[in-house]
């Protein structure tokens, strides 16, 4: 009996022994688990404090001079290789010419050019300058391998793309005034229409409606000068050239040059209208320039270019002399339209837009859509100056683009520039004509319709506002 009792006291403690060790590992267990974690933290940590300065970045000397740089005793350090690109690009003509132009016009590689290593082989390989007598240039069609490949008006435009001086065939004389008076008298909005000899009708739908010169009023301020020119080259048909002459004599809006009236020759017209203007018509305000089958609210773009103007001039009256003359210069270098950003090259030959890569590579630089476009005269200016050294190019819109680039100005984007016409998708509004400045491809009839539903809107279209995108409204 006793031993059974000292027994049953053995297991009983055993027992409790069990329960007692159970608790323990239910209480201690996650400090085991936990236990590696601390200890890693705690090294990285003390390791982190105790080498951290170790490993910074060397601090560099009070005077630090870069690697790669040539010393002499006469010379100030100077890089030991060309940090510019020199060798010229031969995979497209074009690209091939303005990298020419491009080193010509470089204020610090200007000293070189005259050099054996110069661009006098270049030139001479590739094509000739404006100047003096300017026929096509046929040796010029070797520089391109898929010549005999392409479309006739790429051909054309190839074996005359040196030529931009032509000789003035019709001419207005008193559109701008150029006596002493000629600042105060000058345009607020010089209209510059791109138009064909045949185009009669649509000329003088712009005459009778938006395109009327003289004093303009506004819708909602005093508006001001709108003067009219026509821009023009020649056409084959003889007859028609006599119309466009009797046509001069009773309007006196045309300017003619002599050259070939084609899709690819409109950059002409640019060309040639800066240099006449910056002669004829320097004090112009602003200028529109777009094309014959477009309509444009002229009294709303008075409005919106004076609403500009005043704008800047409230900024400047509230700045400082520094921020007056960047506000200044904002105007001086304004352009206004359809924006085009991102814009690849058509590699299509069925469209007239067709550039062959063997022309040009690269992506366009941002432009303006040619149906319409509004800029300041004095960029008009600059636009003349800087074009002397932008090959000519195929596609007009892109061509003022490529010389935005060259002088560092942005256009700006309105979205009341319809160049494409209305979006499809997009619902029909009964006041949609009364939101634009400009929309494109209207024909003569829709331009006598149009100025007079807008010159007179109905109630519910008169207080109708102009134009966002549509993400924005």
């Amino acid at each position: 009996m006793a031993t059974f009792r000292k027994l049953t006291r053995k297991v009983c403690m055993a027992l409790n022994l069990c329960r007692c060790r159970r608790r323990f590992l239910l209480i201690c267990s996650p400090c085991f688990v936990l236990l590696p974690v601390y200890i890693y933290v705690s090294v990285v940590l003390t390791y982190a404090m105790t080498h951290g300065t170790s490993v910074a970045r060397p601090m560099l000397p009070l005077r630090f001079i870069a690697t790669g740089l040539r010393f002499t005793e006469d010379l100030a350090p100077h890089p030991e290789e060309h940090f510019w690109k020199t060798e010229l690009d031969n995979g497209a003509l074009w690209n091939f010419l303005q990298h020419i132009k491009d080193r010509r016009y470089n204020p610090i590689l200007k000293q070189k050019l005259d050099s054996a290593e110069g661009l006098g082989d270049g030139e001479r390989s590739t094509g000739k300058e404006s100047g003096g007598s300017c026929n096509p240039d046929y040796e010029i069609s070797n520089a391109i391998p898929d010549y005999e490949m392409l479309t006739t008006q790429m051909k054309d435009f190839v074996v005359s793309m040196h030529c931009r001086d032509y000789p003035l065939i019709l001419e207005p004389l008193d559109v701008c005034d150029d006596g002493p008076l000629a600042k105060t008298r000058a345009p607020l909005l010089f209209l510059a229409i791109k138009t064909q000899s045949a185009n009669f009708e649509n000329r003088e739908a712009i005459r009778k409606t938006w395109g009327r010169s003289g004093n303009v009023m506004g819708r909602e301020n005093e508006g001001g000068l709108v003067r009219r020119i026509f821009l023009l080259g020649m056409s084959k048909d003889l007859l028609v050239e006599d119309k466009l002459t009797f046509e001069s004599k009773m309007h006196g809006d045309i300017i003619q040059w002599d050259f070939a009236d084609t899709f690819f020759n409109l950059t002409l017209k640019d060309v040639l209208f800066w240099d006449w203007f910056s002669r004829r018509c320097p004090h112009a305000r602003f200028i529109f320039k777009g094309d014959d089958d477009v309509f444009i609210r002229t009294p709303a773009i008075l409005d919106y270019l004076l609403a500009e103007e005043k704008n800047v001039t409230n900024v400047t009256n509230f700045t400082n002399v520094t921020s007056s003359v960047s506000m200044q210069t904002k105007m001086d270098d304004f352009i206004v339209g359809d924006v085009i950003n991102n814009a690849a090259p058509l590699r299509s030959n069925q469209t007239k837009y067709f550039v062959p890569e063997s022309f040009y590579k690269g992506m366009y630089p941002s432009y303006p859509g040619g149906g319409g476009v509004v800029y300041s005269g004095s960029l008009a200016l600059k636009l003349s100056q800087v074009s002397k050294r932008v090959h000519l190019f195929p596609i007009d819109d892109v061509y003022v683009g490529m010389c935005l680039q060259r002088i560092g100005v942005s256009p700006i984007h309105h979205p009341a520039f319809l160049t494409f016409d209305f979006p499809l998708d997009e619902p029909k509004d009964p006041c949609a004509n009364h939101t634009v400045l400009l929309v494109h491809k209207r024909s003569p009839k829709d331009v006598f319709r149009l100025w007079s539903e807008t010159l007179t809107p109905s109630p519910e279209c008169r207080n109708a506002t102009l134009r966002v995108e549509r993400g924005d409204a």
